[in-house]
């Protein structure tokens, strides 16, 4: 299993590789942002593509954010989808490349099931969002 993050100059290459992995998430995005939205983030460098590989093919792949707080420097996971992202392995890979980016804290949202699974792999849950249209 390989973690890595995709070169911005070719994410756009990657799209069509990883877009089946990412586009399932969106259902429970709620209305955030659409699958366009991301690749236009990840098209743009805003957001970094991250996947996931086996020894040959692709898995997995998430894209991440980074926020900068006062006292840390945050890779927020925004989407991710497939196989082996969410593993011990692939954690202390993804963190070793969030480090190298600046991230002092990895960071994730989401509904209960990918809590509990993140929670067995050491992210404590921080507090809960709502929010109401206005």
């Amino acid at each position: 299993m390989n973690i890595q993050i995709v070169p911005q100059n070719y994410t756009a290459q990657m799209w069509p590789q990883v877009e089946h992995f990412l586009e399932p998430a969106q259902k429970f995005g709620g209305e955030d942002y659409t699958l366009e939205q991301v690749k236009m983030f990840v098209n743009m460098g805003q957001w970094a593509l991250v996947i996931a590989t086996d020894a040959q093919n692709i898995v997995g792949a998430m894209t991440v954010t980074l926020l900068n707080e006062p006292n840390n420097r945050v890779a927020y996971i925004t989407t991710t989808g497939g196989k082996m992202i969410c593993t011990e392995e692939s954690l202390v890979q993804l963190k070793e490349i969030m480090k190298g980016l600046g991230a002092t804290k990895l960071q994730a949202g989401g509904r209960k099931s990918i809590v509990r699974l993140l929670q067995k792999l050491g992210f404590k849950e921080r507090y809960t969002v709502v929010q109401t249209d206005i």
